[in-house]
Parts: C-alpha cells; sequence; structure tokens
C-alpha cells in the first residue's frame, strides 16, 4: 500500500465528480457506507474502458455508487446489481433515477447467495464485479462465475482489507476470522485453474481475473 504522502498526491490528481455522486459520497462519509475508495474506483474504470463490457453483474449494491459510477463511464453498458439491505436498495433507486440511469441499471432484492436463478436472466456478463460481504466472497465467486462469458473478466474489491492480510496480531476475534478468509479467499483466487488474477495495491485492493 502506498505512503500516506504519496497517496494523497494521487487521490489530487483525480477527476472531480459532482451533483449526484458527490452527494453520494457526502452521504457515504456521514452514514458509514461502505463504497470503493476513489483510488480503486478510477483504476477498476480505466479497466472497464479498455474491456468495453456490454453487460456487468454488480453482487452488493449498497447506495448505487459504483453502479453509478460504471453507468457513466460506460453510457452503452447494462448493469444488474444484487442488494439484500432493503433500505440501501431503495436510495440506490432514488440516486440511480435523480441521475437518470434508469434504463440502463436494473435492482435485484435479494441474499446474493440466493439470487443466482433472477441474475441468470440477463446472462452472460461480460464482468462481474464482487463488492458484498467479504466473508462470502469465495462462494459469490465460485456461484456467479458460472454467468460469466467466454474471456470475461471478475473483478473483486477490498482484497487488501486495509493492509491487515499481512498484520501479524489482530486484536478483534471477529476482525481476525474475517482476515483469515480473505486472505485464504486470494490464495486460492491466485491459483485458480480457470482465471489469470492479478491484485493490485490500489484503493483497498482490488482483484482482477481473467477467464482463460
Amino acid at each position: 500500500m502506498l505512503d500516506e504522502k504519496l497517496q494523497g498526491y494521487l487521490d489530487s490528481l483525480l477527476p472531480a465528480r459532482d451533483g449526484v455522486l458527490m452527494k453520494m459520497e457526502v452521504y457515504a462519509k456521514e452514514h458509514g457506507v461502505p463504497i470503493m475508495e476513489a483510488a480503486g474506483i478510477e483504476a477498476m474504470l480505466q479497466i472497464l474502458r479498455i474491456q468495453k463490457p456490454e453487460t456487468i453483474l454488480e453482487v452488493g449494491t449498497a447506495i448505487g455508487y459504483s453502479a453509478l459510477r460504471m453507468a457513466h463511464a460506460l453510457p452503452g453498458v447494462q448493469i444488474v446489481t444484487i442488494e439484500r439491505d432493503e433500505e440501501r436498495l431503495d436510495l440506490a433507486k432514488a440516486y440511480i433515477k435523480e441521475a437518470g440511469k434508469e434504463s440502463q441499471i436494473k435492482t435485484i432484492h435479494g441474499d446474493a447467495l440466493e439470487t443466482l436463478a433472477q441474475a441468470s436472466q440477463w446472462a452472460p456478463y461480460d464482468t462481474i464485479f464482487i463488492d458484498a460481504a467479504k466473508g462470502q466472497y469465495k462462494r459469490f465467486f465460485e456461484m456467479y462465475s458460472a454467468l460469466l462469458r467466454p474471456g470475461g473478466m471478475i473483478i473483486t474489491d477490498n482484497v487488501l482489507f486495509k493492509g491487515l492480510v499481512t498484520a501479524e496480531e489482530i486484536e478483534s476475534k471477529r476482525i481476525r476470522n474475517l482476515v483469515k478468509k480473505i486472505d485464504g479467499f486470494n490464495h486460492w483466487l491466485v491459483s485458480h485453474p480457470k482465471f489469470d488474477t492479478v491484485i493490485l495495491p490500489v484503493g483497498d485492493g482490488v482483484a482482477i481475473s481473467k477467464l482463460r
């Protein structure tokens, strides 16, 4: 992970967000809603611009910030996004409507471990973005990779988990167990026989996995 001074410099070079996106960033900060870190999402968007997907499945909508960033970056893309928290999903729908992206983004309400059939309606997907319950990353990956188009890509956020994947001691048992699952997922992912994976140390750690 970059030191604070260098990260601050890079963050200062990122393009400004305005309108509904800035409103969402302020809301997320004030209410403790996890959204993708600025450097991480810019890296992901650039990769998506290069890939030029037509369809994206997002596992973990939260308030719709990442979905809207992807929709703005790729005006022709169709996004399906899954969220289990009804209150957050309602807020996401409101932001999506405010941004005028209702025709581009479809939402599914439910636990991502139980919504495979619903998401399958729009499969196959060129890209799958996983940013939901960290302890379930392996299950999400195994389930939804079946919906990926040959040569497609899966992007997974938070795989370095604030650098704690290298921590020798973690006081909280809950965090310690979660970090153990993320570390196990990372090792499983980079050795997956069907995917080529690289982990980028940007934001909170972004894994890029391309289906062979």
